[in-house]
């Protein structure tokens, strides 16, 4: 097997591993979306619950699938590693610091579409760290999303339609990111 094939056959696992994270925190999203919205229907939790479950699923034989052909801990891998865990954390330390300063300053309303900035800033350092373009492109439309759905929606910044749209950018990042790995069997590796 090239070298070209075992690099992009280990690129098939990181996505799918993203495709895993991308599910989840899209499903936070949606639900919430729910929670804030007042219409707590279970129905509609369920299918938040069904889709989310069935991207994870999906995501999850695609990097099994993967699996072998992913990086070893490399120099390298531990490196980006580390920087990953740098800049997540970052995110989250300036998540709880902006939210606590805008409540203690009476601009609770702020919290979302501020974290939601957050988010989508956090994905820029990550797009150069993995050298993947999507991560750009995800991180500039949902700060492009948080800064502008509050002027946009009727509810201002407190609009629970914000999580709507940050729970399906994430889900619909997650789908392309699956729909990018083909699905393989064991016999057809031989081929690659």
């Amino acid at each position: 097997m090239s070298d070209l094939n075992t690099v992009a056959l280990s690129s098939y696992s990181a996505r799918a591993k993203g495709a895993m994270f991308f599910s989840v925190f899209g499903s936070a999203w949606l639900a919430l979306w729910i929670q804030r919205s007042l219409q707590a229907s279970w129905l509609v939790y369920l299918l938040i619950a069904l889709g989310g479950l069935a991207l994870f699923c999906l995501a999850c034989l695609r990097n099994r699938q993967y699996l072998e052909f992913a990086e070893e801990d490399s120099p390298a891998t531990k490196k980006a590693a580390r920087w990953f865990h740098i800049v997540n954390g970052g995110q989250w330390l300036l998540i709880l610091i902006s939210s606590n300063v805008l409540i203690n300053l009476g601009h609770a309303v702020w919290v979302m579409p501020v974290a939601m900035l957050i988010i989508g800033l956090h994905f820029l350092p990550l797009a150069r760290l993995f050298k993947v373009p999507g991560h750009l492109w995800l991180g500039l439309l949902i700060s492009l999303f948080a800064i502008t759905y509050p002027f946009l929606l009727s509810g201002g910044p407190a609009d629970p339609y914000g999580c709507l749209g940050m729970g399906l950018l994430l889900w619909g990042y997650a789908l392309l990111k699956l729909l990018s790995i083909p699905a393989i069997r064991r016999q057809n590796l031989s081929t690659l």
